[in-house]
């Protein structure tokens, strides 16, 4: 772990604020991430998109003329060895976009607020479940909205789970 975190910094991350974003899942949706590696990867997109173009945006810029980056790293368990999806993600705490001069500068953004947080969170949670609801995993009814999983007793994953 600790070559990861060296590698991270001396070689990867350039030297600006990073801030850790940490996104866990209802208990229901992590076993469906975990049986599903590709739906795994387009939640992370959409997560990821939905974040830098919120501090993009922050900055005063548009997708077009300014960039962040991130490094993300899924974990799978929790501090139980319980099933606990979810991922750490290292932002840029900010944006790079091109001066006047052609040359590269970054620009740093303010911590969240927490209506900050809170629209963000409201937003992932929406776009999640219409890609969900769009690939057939969830249904939704005046009510209730539900994920559609199979619920075979022998699986591996729903144990672990403590299901």
């Amino acid at each position: 772990m600790a070559e990861s975190a060296a590698l991270l910094v001396d070689d990867v991350l350039p030297p600006v604020p990073i801030r850790q974003w940490v996104l866990s899942f209802p208990y229901q949706l992590r076993l469906l991430l975990a049986q599903q590696p590709e739906m795994m990867g387009k939640v992370l997109e959409i997560v990821y998109r939905t974040l830098a173009t919120h501090l993009i945006r922050k900055a005063g810029f548009n997708k077009h003329s300014a960039q962040t980056g991130a490094v993300t790293l899924i974990q799978r368990f929790g501090s139980a060895l319980n099933l606990n999806l979810h991922f750490h993600m290292l932002f840029l705490d900010g944006v790079y976009a091109e001066d006047q001069y052609g040359a590269m500068r970054f620009h740093r953004v303010k911590a969240p607020a927490r209506e900050e947080l809170g629209a963000l969170v409201h937003k992932i949670s929406q776009r999640v479940s219409r890609y969900l609801e769009k690939k057939g995993w969830l249904q939704r009814d005046v009510e209730n909205t539900y994920l559609l999983l199979d619920g075979d007793d022998d699986d591996a994953l729903l144990q672990l789970q403590g299901y």
